[in-house]
């Protein structure tokens, strides 16, 4: 937001702001591709079933052709969902990992890192939002969409019980998604971009 008079501030354009989320929900994924090799399955876990994710129980789409079928409106605020979803879990993660005493300190640095930019991608998706209300492009039926409880997510105890293995392999699934879901966002706003 440019404040009244300030003649150098200049306002981003929708695929500005679309451009800058889904460069940051990219470092999102490398973080935690590379935070994912620090976290290795331990020995007894190897034989165990992988757990379920703890937002496996969400509907999304499988695949791009899927996900370019769903009303923008729809698709936005599955981001949004996915992003609350794991704000909680990574506040738990966090304090878990930092009593670990096997991890080394970058390690941790990512875990913080990912936890932080978690929230600076669901702010960058709220503001996108709102651009695009503004100007038509989605309707105003995401206003108010603020909780994981008003997404209608229930943060269970799942995320926590999980390994650190598969802790970190469900967000970085779900840290694909939300990109790939930003990418058919702003193709299907904006075609022009040749996508």
């Amino acid at each position: 937001m440019c404040p009244p008079g300030d003649e150098g501030c200049r306002l981003l354009s929708v695929a500005d702001l679309f451009d800058r989320v889904i460069r940051h929900s990219g470092r999102i994924h490398s973080l935690s591709t590379e935070l994912e090799k620090y976290l290795t399955p331990r020995n007894n876990e190897l034989d165990r079933p992988a757990r379920k994710c703890h937002t496996a129980t969400m509907l999304t789409p499988n695949g791009k052709e899927y996900a370019q079928k769903i009303p923008r409106e729809e698709l936005t605020y599955l981001i949004l969902k996915l992003l609350q979803a794991w704000k909680e879990p990574l506040s738990h993660f966090n304090q878990h990992i930092e009593n670990l005493q096997e991890l080394p300190g970058e390690s941790l640095s990512k875990a913080k890192q990912i936890s932080n930019m978690v929230h600076e991608l669901e702010t960058g998706v709220e503001k996108v939002t709102e651009k695009m209300q503004s100007m038509g492009i989605i309707s105003n039926s995401l206003h108010g969409v603020a909780s994981s409880e008003a997404a209608g997510v229930s943060i269970s105890n799942e995320a926590n019980v999980m390994s650190d293995s598969d802790f970190i392999h469900c967000f970085r699934r779900d840290s694909n998604k939300v990109q790939s879901y930003l990418k058919i966002l702003k193709c299907r706003i904006m075609p022009e971009n040749s996508c």
